[in-house]
């Protein structure tokens, strides 16, 4: 059973009991290799040299087990450690829902590709997605079928990235944000109408509940080394027209327009 350390006396008694298994064994080893390099007769003359010789190797043999044994055992608990934080992180920055990157694993991963994408001097494009009438669905259907429009949008997105090596990530409620790197002002928006498309054609459906969801894009083009708020700023704005424009569209953004204002 996995001893659980929780408190300074559990600390204590977990210390304790190591320098007890530790003492037990130096005892017992030390006794062994004696006996077995001097004899079993107490009263029987020896060297002092064969004294020295085998209470240097008991110390040896012992130093080297008990030190190897610490090492190893301290070295899983290292390795258990390296492990768990590693996982901590990862759901730190994961959505629980759809499994993307929620928005603070986004944005790390997102500021990170712009730096690189402008050091190579090229352009980064950032799409903003949101689910048209989500209040409506979740009011008509439950939450429970609002998240499972939530998942399957996620689940396009997901393979787009695959396919495209896209950035993607939930953003908030039902947005989702999306980076790209090193494509035209034309590529995106053909990229942005195959995704609204793919999830137009989505039929969503728990038990007899069963509807198609539409979502609104907006997108910019940044040429020139900007930081990621203003970046996402501009796509949220078209993002709004989209919206304004009716729903289920995609519309886009000038960047060096709102710089300049």
């Amino acid at each position: 059973m996995t001893f659980q350390i929780s408190t300074r006396g559990d600390a204590l008694r977990h210390t304790a009991g190591r320098v007890a298994v530790a003492v037990s064994l130096t005892v017992v080893m030390t006794a062994a290799t004696m006996l077995l390099q001097l004899g079993t007769d107490l009263d029987a003359s020896v060297r002092v040299g064969a004294v020295i010789f085998s209470t240097i190797c008991a110390a040896v043999v012992i130093s080297a087990l008990l030190a190897g044994g610490l090492s190893f055992r301290s070295a899983l608990l290292m390795r258990d450690l390296t492990l768990a934080r590693s996982e901590l992180a990862r759901i730190s920055r994961t959505d629980q829902l759809t499994g993307l990157l929620n928005r603070r694993g986004f944005d790390e991963s997102a500021a990170l590709t712009l730096r690189s994408a402008f050091a190579a001097n090229l352009p980064a494009v950032v799409f903003m997605c949101d689910v048209d009438h989500f209040k409506s669905i979740n009011d008509r259907f439950g939450h429970a079928f609002g998240d499972k429009v939530l998942v399957e949008i996620a689940d396009v997105l997901r393979g787009f990235a695959g396919k495209k090596g896209v950035l993607v990530g939930r953003h908030g409620g039902e947005e989702f944000a999306a980076l790209m790197i090193g494509i035209t002002r034309e590529q995106a928006a053909q990229y942005a109408e195959n995704i609204r498309h793919a999830c137009a054609a989505r039929e969503i459906s728990i038990d007899d509940d069963s509807t198609r969801v539409t979502i609104s894009i907006g997108f910019t083009v940044a040429r020139e080394e900007l930081d990621l708020s203003t970046i996402m700023r501009v796509a949220d704005r078209a993002l709004y027209i989209a919206k304004h424009a009716g729903r289920n569209q995609v519309a886009r953004a000038d960047a060096a327009s709102l710089v300049a204002a």
